[in-house]
């Protein structure tokens, strides 16, 4: 469920969903009270306020050749830095493996929905901002068309007048097409994302630059460590060490939460996530699973008022305050799709039953108060030929936030930042002020994933509840603080194929992969090189999964910690991994084995072809056939 829900005009839901979670158990680090350093973090804080007009943006403003704004005018200006000289045809994706975009025109070529030609519904869009509002009212008033906007031109947006978006949402088929073209934020302007598509809109977006989108920062505050503890036997210890010091987690009662007893740990450190959101919750919720009341006793969530279900808020003064259902409630109630948040999605923002294609354009600088730095994605929604760069979220996704269907190829997803995990994508969410977000599914093709980070899980790429592939794909130079620097999956499946997932790093654990909480992991033709870790699984950490290797190698990875061990590979809590004719070599770990370490109740198998040499200062623990 999403930590905050809207209605369909990004505005708060009135009827939010009466799901419970169940909580995950993703992998964690022991012992980073000193190197993790979340004062940086400067607090994250709550989603659901509404923006202010008293706050600048730090994106950095558009050099196109005219700046058009919304109070009128137009000036000349240098050529935009980046620009790209081809507005080509979209890649080519065949679409084999994807259902999410089919085609949407008859034999003829024309449009099925209103049999006319692309080019007899476009329109030309002036170098002007307001020019561009009006050609989207009327498009949508028209049933679509395609909007030809001017080569060049910056349409500068100033005022927020839809409701949280500086365009009309989009509730046609629309095109945005554009050469060298720039649609922006003022960075004195009020908060607001740039485009917003509503359930049954269709945007196109070609030669485009997005950029600049602001949505409110929030005020809560709440940290990695703290969001991810109740996750993770190894993080509650973490936290629950520091249970003396202030904003550390407490558990009910004031007592200091601690790691010997771990429901009450986890209540503790979600407690100090969202105070008030805690003091909404009955008593029986913040008691470990066996205390709480049988489910005869309880009351069903149906039975629930909206009012009691969320109590959602627009003021800084009052966080999201969501009410607990207790822990034996039976069967839940699943809702049909998950729900953005009123901050989601800075730049774009695709609702579910919405459509997107973003072709041969540039997602850059924009900031989400919540989930989603570029874009954040609840419906169907296919990149090609793109750059998404230099975004931030506060929450998850700081470059791409996806919990419906996503497609990206050909693509350059780089420089972003998702303070809590996910720093270049993030399909789905941890719970932070209130339920988890399921993640979709996400198939990323002949891309790169590079230079993210987050002080959470997942640098590159985060996966909670969903289901993520990674096809012909450089994952590199990622970093996340506490686990996964490359890719961090939990109760996910993953598939890297022909991929490579090189020099990214962690300071807790898998420097290049961290599979965990009961997670399914196919890795084929791939490369898992040259990642670093400050504890274990410096390339691949398994936890509590089944991960299947391939035809793939695992070299040169580096567990540097005074406690690193497994640098190539570390399996645990009942994990299995099967090795396929791959290649284990070139290892190092503070503590042996430098190669594959296997705990107790986990297995390892590995085939007559497969090799697990040349590591240091040992090959294998715990490992038939490897010493």
């Amino acid at each position: 469920m999403s930590n905050d829900v809207t209605s369909t005009d990004g505005g708060a839901s009135t009827a939010p969903p009466t799901r419970r979670r169940r909580a995950l158990w993703v992998a964690g680090v022991a012992g980073l009270t000193g190197v993790v350093g979340l004062a940086a973090l400067g607090g994250v804080a709550a989603r659901d306020d509404k923006p202010t007009s008293n706050r600048a943006s730090d994106a950095q403003p558009s050099t196109n050749q005219q700046n058009v704004s919304d109070a009128g005018g137009a000036d000349d200006g240098a050529k935009k830095d980046g620009a790209k000289e081809d507005g080509g045809p979209e890649g080519e994706w065949s679409g084999d493996d994807w259902s999410g975009f089919d085609d949407r025109s008859d034999k003829n070529g024309k449009d099925q929905k209103d049999g006319k030609d692309e080019k007899d519904r476009a329109r030309q869009v002036p170098c002007d901002t307001d020019k561009l509002i009006q050609e989207i009212v009327f498009a949508n008033n028209k049933h679509g068309g395609v909007l030809e906007l001017a080569k060049g031109c910056t349409y500068n947006l100033t005022r927020n007048d839809y409701q949280g978006n500086g365009l009309p949402v989009i509730t046609e088929r629309i095109t945005l097409k554009g050469e060298h073209t720039t649609i922006g934020r003022d960075a004195t302007a009020d908060y607001f994302r740039i485009l917003n598509v509503g359930p049954g809109g269709d945007l196109t977006l070609q030669g485009l630059s997005i950029k600049g989108g602001q949505t409110r920062q929030p005020t809560m505050t709440a940290d990695p460590a703290t969001v991810w503890a109740p996750y993770s036997a190894l993080v509650r210890s973490t936290v629950a060490n520091t249970a003396a010091k202030p904003d550390v987690a407490e558990a009910p009662g004031g007592k200091p939460a601690t790691a010997s007893s771990p429901a009450t740990a986890a209540k503790a450190a979600t407690a100090t996530a969202a105070k008030p959101a805690a003091a909404a919750k009955p008593a029986a919720a913040a008691k470990p699973a066996a205390e709480a009341k049988p489910a005869a006793e309880a009351k069903p969530a149906a039975e629930a008022k909206p009012a009691e279900a969320t109590k959602a808020t627009t003021t800084a003064a009052k966080p999201v305050v969501v009410a607990a259902k207790p822990a034996a409630v039976g069967p839940a109630v699943v809702p049909l799709v998950e729900q953005p948040g009123f901050t989601d999605g800075a730049g774009v923002l695709v609702q579910p039953g919405g459509r997107a294609e973003i072709l041969d354009s540039e997602l850059l600088y924009n900031q989400s108060g919540g989930n989603g730095g570029g874009l954040a994605n609840f419906g169907s929604t296919r990149l090609s030929k793109t750059t998404v760069a230099h975004n931030t979220a506060f929450f998850f996704g700081g470059g791409i936030f996806n919990a419906g269907l996503l497609q990206v190829d050909e693509s350059k997803i780089k420089d972003n930042t998702g303070i809590i995990g996910g720093g270049g994508i993030s399909n789905g969410a941890a719970e932070i002020f209130t339920d988890d977000v399921d993640g979709g599914s996400v198939w990323v093709y002949k891309s790169e994933i590079t230079d993210n980070e987050t002080l959470g899980f997942g640098g590159g790429v985060l996966d909670v509840e969903g289901t993520t592939t990674l096809h012909e794909t450089t994952v590199s130079g990622n970093t996340a603080v506490l686990a996964g620097g490359g890719v961090a999956v939990a109760d996910s499946q993953l598939t890297l194929k022909n991929a490579t997932v090189v020099k990214n790093s962690t300071a807790g654990v898998g420097g290049g992969v961290a599979v965990a909480f009961d997670s399914a992991a196919t890795i084929e033709n791939s490369k898992i090189k040259d990642n670093t870790a400050g504890f274990f699984g410096a390339g691949l950490y398994n936890d509590d999964s089944v991960t299947t290797v391939r035809d793939s190698e695992v070299a040169g990875n580096r567990a540097v910690g005074p406690s690193g061990s497994g640098g190539g590979i570390y399996n645990t809590d009942g994990g299995e991994i099967t090795l396929h004719r791959t290649k284990v070599t070139y290892n190092f770990a503070t503590l042996p084995p430098g190669g594959i370490s296997n705990g107790l109740f986990s297995s390892v198998r590995l085939d007559d072809e497969s090799a697990v040499s040349a590591n240091r200062p040992t090959n294998c623990l715990n490992v038939p056939g490897c010493f």
